[in-house]
């Protein structure tokens, strides 16, 4: 991408933009490559697979989220590898729709949809969440002694898309063009 092109994403008022650099794959698995890149924490490997039987076409490999949004009951934090830089108490869904509307990234062409953004879990207590029955009802009293999060979902900035039928990595980094340097 030149600057020209960055600029212009810019002024049309995107707030992340894509910038791709794509080579071969060949000598590579997905999971070798997820080995290499991310095998650390807060890291992921996406397969998509079709009928269950057969591979899918992308490999998704999310490298390490600098921001991660934490979620224990209605506690929202926002963290990055410093600590917790903003909490919110409150309705999480509602907020990670907000957290989420934080950010303008520029289309991708010739990708797959889904290249970076928000990715994780949402655990088996978000349904108190949605139900309206359920979330008249307290929460269990027991003590969390695991300190696993009813929801964790990373910002996924930098990651690698492997086109498993062309044998092609894509590099992905989002660029904030906000950023000095960018």
């Amino acid at each position: 991408m030149t600057e020209s092109a960055f600029q212009a994403l810019a002024k049309q008022g995107y707030n992340r933009i894509p910038l791709v650099l794509q080579t071969f794959a060949d000598l590579d698995t997905p999971l070798s490559l997820y080995l290499k890149l991310a095998n650390r924490r807060y890291t992921f490997l996406l397969e998509s697979v079709v009928g269950g039987e057969r591979f899918g076409r992308y490999s998704f490999i999310g490298l390490p989220a600098k921001t991660r949004l934490r979620i224990f009951g209605r506690r929202v934090d926002v963290e990055d590898d410093a600590g917790v830089r903003e909490t919110h108490d409150g309705d999480p869904l509602a907020f990670i729709e907000s957290f989420r509307r934080r950010f303008r990234a520029a289309p991708l062409t010739d990708l797959p949809r889904f290249c970076g953004g928000l990715a994780g879990y949402f655990g088996y207590d978000t349904v108190r969440h949605i139900e309206p029955r359920l979330a008249a009802k307290e929460p269990p009293a027991d003590p969390d002694l695991a300190d696993i999060p009813d929801i964790l979902l990373l910002l996924t900035e930098e990651l690698a898309v492997v086109d498993n039928l062309a044998g092609k990595i894509s590099l992905i980094v989002y660029a904030d063009p906000a950023t000095p340097g960018a």
